[in-house]
């Protein structure tokens, strides 16, 4: 097998190469772990990922890949088929979930085969993980609903008429890309069309006047009208989660790579500018931008500082990121790599402390350690294809 569009990590800081070290450590422990243990390796207080209690043929889970992310960015590291090994053997779950759990799936099947099918596959040529990806592919647009231009996130598709019914999300943006690629890979127009229309309806719905971001949005069930704003992690349907704005960031910026619409790159820009205007001392961000004055609420959230770093390095790599957003991507990375959010004891699964997760809920999380280490990679000079 080949890493050749990966190239190992060389130029870092020395707190950028602890953490970077750090992270592809405790991978070679947890991605055989996961490989032994099949679940969704969510979040956990105490960092053990191995202790979340949601199987992986769930519709819930949107995070195993993230540990299989981690795993090939640290098999390209370090060409180690330890890493490699473990992810394959996952491989029958992958397939399963697409097979009789198909029903039971929701529109992050972007995050779950994007880390795992489409990445072995452009990292080893696998057909059957082209195969795979595709089929993920289907399914993802399948739950694309014409009257509204908008991919539904969540819940069954023939569950009509109850609460996840007739509402998409600001995340579902990070998706898109498995769409995108399938488009390329088979030729055929649909999948591109259907994610640059769910990428106009988060631009025309998501998107305030002052450049603050919906969690969610709900549409009329019949006619697919727009309706009202939502929130399910955020503090209130008017608040301003700061994760949800990272994924926008991110998700504009990939939508604009994949279709050159400039409409995408400025949302992206102006989504970002108003992230980083909105950063205080303690730089890593308040969950939402828009709490109470309640001291309680006020917690960080490490994962969306992570997410978000991944984002403006998606815009510098477009030649669009100023100096401004460049600097908070470098001081977001440092005060990441501190030991106030760094965890290298390598007997705790997780990395990255204090990552939101409730009302006020924080803990290790596994997307923000995979996107810690993607950005840190990324930082390298390390490709990261699967997007």
């Amino acid at each position: 097998m080949s890493t050749a569009h990966l190239t190992p990590a060389s130029q870092l800081s020395p707190a950028w190469k602890l953490a970077y070290d750090t992270l592809v450590a405790k991978t070679r422990r947890n991605i055989a772990g996961m490989a032994a243990q099949p679940t969704t390796w969510s979040w956990d207080a105490d960092g053990d990922y191995s202790k979340w209690n949601e199987g992986f043929h769930e519709i819930g889970n949107w995070t195993s890949s993230f540990i299989t992310g981690m795993a090939l960015i640290a098999w390209g590291e370090t060409e180690d088929d330890h890493f490699i090994r473990h992810v394959l053997e996952l491989d029958p779950h992958y397939r399963e979930k697409l097979g009789r759990h198909a029903v039971d799936t929701m529109h992050d099947l972007g995050f779950l085969y994007s880390l795992h099918s489409v990445a072995l596959h452009k990292l080893t040529g696998g057909e059957s993980h082209r195969v795979l990806a595709l089929r993920a592919a289907e399914v993802l647009a399948a739950r694309f609903i014409p009257e509204g231009r908008y991919i539904r996130a969540w819940g069954r598709m023939d569950d009509t008429g109850g609460e996840w019914d007739a509402m998409a999300i600001i995340d579902c943006m990070m998706n898109l890309p498995l769409l995108y690629w399938a488009s390329v890979e088979t030729g055929d127009p649909r999948f591109k069309e259907i994610a640059t229309r769910h990428a106009d309806t988060t631009l025309a719905c998501f998107i305030r006047g002052d450049d603050s971001v919906f969690h969610a949005y709900r549409f009329d069930p019949v006619t697919g009208a727009p309706t009202t704003g939502e929130n399910y992690c955020g503090h209130g349907k008017d608040s301003h989660w700061a994760r949800g704005t990272a994924w926008a960031i991110y998700g504009f910026a990939m939508s604009h790579r994949h279709t050159g619409d400039e409409r995408y790159l400025d949302a992206s820009l102006r989504v970002a500018r108003r992230f980083v205007s909105l950063l205080d001392a303690e730089v890593v961000p308040v969950w939402d931008f828009r709490l109470p004055d309640d001291p309680a609420l006020h917690i960080r959230d490490s994962s969306a500082a992570s997410i978000a770093v991944c984002g403006i390095q998606e815009l510098e790599a477009l030649g669009h990121a100023d100096e401004t957003l460049l600097a908070a991507k470098h001081a977001l990375l440092d005060r990441l790599c501190t030991a106030d959010y760094l965890d290298t004891d390598l007997a705790v699964r997780g990395t990255l402390k204090h990552g939101q997760v409730g009302n006020p809920v924080k803990a290790y999380t596994s997307w923000g350690d995979y996107y810690l280490m993607e950005a840190l990679a990324r930082e390298s000079g390390m490709m990261i294809p699967w997007w």
